[in-house]
């Protein structure tokens, strides 16, 4: 249902959101280029989910994970994936440094040469994403402790990502909405989002076919 909401967010979005959201029980998400066979030892133990974005294996429990979305109206999309990201990244910095933390955004930590963009979000390499930080991640004292995934249709952009890693403050999703922009208001689901939602997590997200695409 977490997967369906944003699909949902990203079909219907007239102005950029951001919505934050826990899990229930131990999960597991993987990308959309992800292969089922990678994640399969995990099911006796986890809930598994596909991602519509991309990038690689994220185990989810005690993290806060949010979706951003960028209507394809707005000047914003217009951007580049990776700068995109980076700009995401940077103000959640700004809110956990206001915080006390000294979280800081990584600078390019591929010597492979592979693309940042690539890297960023969209990557078909299906590994632990905590594990391997890559540019434009948030670090703090040498660890990653936030990276995202991004999907890009004629929409809009959808990045999804995950906090983890540190004790996660009752009002850090207050703090980033804010630094991600002075004009955030809050507001609730719609019931036409849930209903498409619902559809969507009946019809793919729930499905061994979706979740065993590749």
């Amino acid at each position: 249902m977490n997967m369906a909401i944003d699909e949902a967010l990203l079909e219907s979005a007239i102005v950029p959101c951001v919505r934050f959201y826990r899990w229930q029980s131990a999960a597991l998400s993987f990308g959309y280029f992800g292969k089922f066979a990678e994640v399969a030892s995990y099911a006796s133990e986890r809930d598994l989910v596909r991602r519509w974005t991309g990038g690689g294996i994220v185990l989810h429990e005690n993290d806060l994970t949010y979706s951003i979305v960028i209507p394809a109206r707005d000047q914003a999309f217009a951007e580049s994936s990776i700068v995109i990201y980076e700009s995401i990244h940077r103000a959640l910095c700004a809110a956990l440094n206001a915080m006390g933390k000294r979280a800081f955004v990584a600078a390019s930590l591929n010597p492979g040469g592979a693309s940042a963009a690539q890297h960023a979000g969209v990557s078909a390499i299906a590994c632990h994403c905590f594990a391997n930080p890559v540019r434009a991640d948030v670090m703090l004292d040498s660890r990653k402790i936030a990276g995202a995934a991004q999907r890009r249709t004629r929409r809009g952009l959808l990045q999804q990502g995950s906090i983890q890693s540190i004790r996660i403050h009752t009002n850090l999703a207050e703090k980033f909405a804010a630094s991600l922009s002075a004009g955030c208001s809050r507001r609730e689901l719609t019931k036409e989002v849930l209903q498409r939602a619902r559809e969507l997590a009946r019809q793919k997200y729930e499905a061994e076919s979706w979740l065993r695409k590749r």
